[in-house]
């Protein structure tokens, strides 16, 4: 394979070793600069920072300005994998990580962590299992040449179902009839992180094509030099996310690892499940592998949210929608390596 047809360019294939760095960089601002961090933190909507929501922008603005609405009408007549990604994050995922939750902390973790904060843990998993990625999904599409017309449809069907399944589910696992979730966190994460750079990116679009006499190729050109600030906008949301949490992750160092075992566990199932799924159905590479990650990854700023307004701050549940994060950036990575190495197994669009 040359260069030139490498889904990943030099810096993109060492972006495991940026991701560390920057994970060591947020933990020592976080440490060193706490008042900056706690001043950061603080620039924030319904639970929603403003910060990291510039950062979001600027990783899927070059995936929202290749989006040809044309295409989206075609959609229906390739159903499938739109059928894989809501079957597998609502039918699915939700239930095997309040399985793995139990196992662990019911069971497996019984004599290492007392019950009570075992259940804290429990509910914070179950958090994140019933929240599928919404705003990250274009980073990890874009990144395994997903079709960004059919991802966008995947993720906007994904959210109308979120905001009427997530409630009932997640009370549901948890057992809470009276749950209160952060209606205007999840609807303002909507708009922030898919419905505003969607508009800009098809303005932009339109204003690309209309400057180089209607023709559509300058727009690959465009979003290609675009997409190094996609991962410096992927890097510098790691460093601002471990530098909120850098003390409770220092603090915690042991309990970090296990609660990541399940998360783990449940990240590679998942996909799993779901791009075996596709390549049963001969689903298109471009179609399956945004289909798989969409439910490996999570939404965790509401989970976050919502482990915070239920259990508060300093909780086990909250704590373990933090490790989510924590782990979601080199599991993506590696899935996102998988997808592209496996590439040539699904048949092409």
């Amino acid at each position: 394979m040359t260069k030139t047809s490498s889904p990943l360019g030099l810096f993109e294939r060492w972006l495991s070793l940026w991701v560390a760095l920057a994970i060591l960089a947020g933990l020592a601002l976080g440490l060193i600069a706490p008042g900056v961090t706690t001043a950061l933190a603080g620039l924030e909507i319904a639970s929603v920072n403003l910060v990291v929501a510039v950062l979001v922008w600027a990783m899927i603005y070059p995936m929202m300005v290749g989006v040809d609405f044309a295409s989206i009408r075609d959609v229906g007549r390739k159903p499938k994998g739109l059928v894989i990604t809501l079957v597998v994050n609502w039918l699915i995922k939700p239930f095997t990580m309040a399985a793995l939750a139990i196992l662990f902390f019911d069971w497996i973790y019984a004599d290492l962590i007392p019950r009570d904060l075992g259940q804290q843990y429990i509910a914070g998993l179950i958090l994140l299992g019933a929240a599928p990625c919404t705003a990250m999904v274009f980073v990890w599409s874009q990144m395994t040449r997903g079709d960004p017309a059919y991802t966008l449809v995947q993720v906007s069907v994904n959210d109308l179902v979120m905001i009427i399944a997530f409630a009932p589910i997640v009370a549901l696992l948890l057992g809470v009839t009276d749950i209160v979730v952060p209606w205007q966190t999840l609807l303002l994460s909507v708009v922030l992180y898919v419905v505003i750079p969607l508009a800009a990116g098809a303005l932009t679009r339109r204003r690309v094509i209309a400057s180089h006499g209607g023709d559509a190729a300058a727009v690959d050109a465009f979003t290609a030099r675009l997409k190094p600030w996609s991962i410096i906008g992927l890097l510098a949301t790691v460093v601002l996310l471990f530098a909120f949490q850098a003390q409770t992750i220092v603090a915690n160092p042991l309990l970090i690892a296990l609660i990541a075992v399940p998360i783990l566990i449940q990240s590679y199932a998942i996909f799993g499940i779901a791009y075996a799924a596709a390549k049963a159905w001969r689903v298109p590479h471009n179609i399956a592998a945004p289909c798989a990650l969409i439910g490996t990854s999570n939404f965790f700023e509401l989970a976050v949210a919502v482990a915070i307004g239920l259990f508060g701050l300093s909780s086990g549940a909250a704590l373990a929608t933090v490790v989510g994060v924590l782990v979601e950036v080199p599991v993506m990575l590696s899935l996102v390596a998988f997808a592209n190495r496996t590439r040539g197994s699904f048949p092409t669009a």
